[in-house]
């Protein structure tokens, strides 16, 4: 991991180091210190008093690489289709039937962030959006625990915006609308969540692109992002995704998980203001189902 490097501006002046830190670069309060115990600042290549009043032109550098790698994570040999990356932050398109995570009450031998340690030969691996094991398509993850404070900073705002496919049963009406119901655990699952008056807030825009044989193909955008938000909403509307053994009804002739894809991802930058914009195709198995329908 490269270290942030920001170069003192005119307006600036008369700010210190730890002005800069926080204001400039987003660093939180514990990383700061972080930064401070490890000698972690550096002013023109020499190290500094967070009390130092930089002068413009001055470059101020930071290394952001973490201390130490979260030692859950065991790296796998799988391979990753990788869709984006640069220092800070990696974009892979994840198969379905992999976990992001291992479960606590299963073993993963083959998990998204092992894969990721393993490419990038380090285990800093931080996951900004987080799928299902049965949904495919595009992850963001950050290499630090820096970058990941500030993609979170981003999430569920215009800076940070998904799309999602999805294949489901009957054909809504209206055709395109909102979905606005709260979400929380339901008591009779371990798994299972629901829409429940006391519940998180949870909003979710739903477009339907196609329909044929009684099915519909949806563009999902979620507002919000609870934990089964786009299943548990589809199924609250009387419309479960195909596939989906939790929320509807299993079909393994027609696919074998439930019928949803994270299709695209767009973001800024944090740091370089750049709009970077990830789309994954559709994998086989939900083409196949479309053209079964």
């Amino acid at each position: 991991m490269p270290w942030l490097r920001y170069t003192v501006a005119p307006s600036d002046d008369g700010c210190t180091v730890r002005d800069l830190l926080t204001a400039r670069l987003g660093v939180s309060f514990s990383l700061r210190k972080a930064l401070v115990r490890r000698k972690g600042v550096l002013l023109n290549g020499e190290c500094v008093f967070l009390s130092a009043v930089p002068a413009p032109g001055d470059v101020l550098a930071v290394d952001v690489t973490d201390p130490d790698a979260p030692s859950s994570i065991v790296p796998v040999d799988f391979p990753l289709s990788v869709l984006w990356e640069d220092a800070h932050l990696l974009a892979v398109d994840k198969p379905a039937g992999i976990t992001v995570h291992g479960a606590a009450l299963t073993e993963e031998a083959v998990t998204v962030v092992g894969a990721a340690a393993h490419y990038l030969g380090n285990t800093a691996i931080h996951v900004v959006n987080r799928l299902d094991r049965g949904t495919s398509g595009v992850m963001l993850l950050a290499k630090s625990g820096y970058m990941h404070a500030r993609c979170m900073e981003l999430l569920h705002t215009a800076d940070l915006s998904r799309e999602y496919r999805a294949v489901c049963e009957g054909v809504p009406s209206p055709a395109c609308g909102v979905i606005d119901a709260p979400i929380g655990r339901d008591e009779t699952s371990l798994l299972r969540r629901c829409v429940r008056s006391d519940g998180q807030p949870a909003v979710t825009e739903y477009d339907v692109l196609d329909t044929h044989h009684g099915r519909s193909l949806l563009r999902l955008l979620p507002r919000t992002g609870r934990t089964h938000q786009l299943r548990v909403h589809m199924a609250h509307i009387g419309h479960p995704l195909i596939g989906d053994w939790l929320y509807g009804t299993e079909n393994n002739t027609l696919i074998t998980r439930p019928a949803l894809h994270s299709h695209q991802l767009r973001f800024t930058h944090p740091l370089t203001g750049e709009v970077v914009e990830l789309t994954a195709p559709l994998p086989e198995d939900m083409l196949r189902l479309l053209e079964e329908m």
